[in-house]
């Protein structure tokens, strides 16, 4: 199956990112989430050797690609709902630990029976933020 030139994919997929028209099309399909559960994890994805975000001397800092043991990660903080569908997300550098981005993420979700997270997510202070 052909798609068409690669470089043609990779310019549109980065002009429909920059529009943020992909993140409105994550947000018409996490309208009608399934809220008796709710699940929070994260996990790291590894980015090409040469990925550093913007070009030097640029004045954007905040790429989500971070330094650790592997090489150079990113991590996606992913809500979702009872159903497995995404609720809501966070792109953060690699070495960002999940407990430090659990209440912001928490803070966007609607209210639900319950909430569902691994021991990554064990603080005292989290708990409290959930009830």
């Amino acid at each position: 199956m052909n798609l068409g030139h690669w470089n043609s994919i990779y310019r549109r997929f980065n002009e429909r990112s920059q529009s943020q028209k992909l993140f409105l099309v994550f947000k018409l399909l996490s309208r009608d989430p399934d809220l008796e559960w709710e699940f929070i994890d994260g996990t790291s994805v590894k980015t090409h050797q040469h990925s550093s975000g913007a070009s030097k001397g640029s004045d954007e800092t905040d790429h989500g690609i971070g330094k650790s043991a592997a090489g150079n990660t990113t991590k996606i903080h992913l809500a979702m709902d009872s159903s497995g569908n995404p609720i809501d997300f966070e792109v953060t550098g690699g070495e960002v630990h999940d407990v430090k981005v659990a209440p912001e993420l928490v803070a966007k979700l609607p209210p639900s029976e319950y909430l569902i997270a691994d021991k990554g997510y064990d603080t005292e202070e989290l708990r409290d933020q959930v009830r």
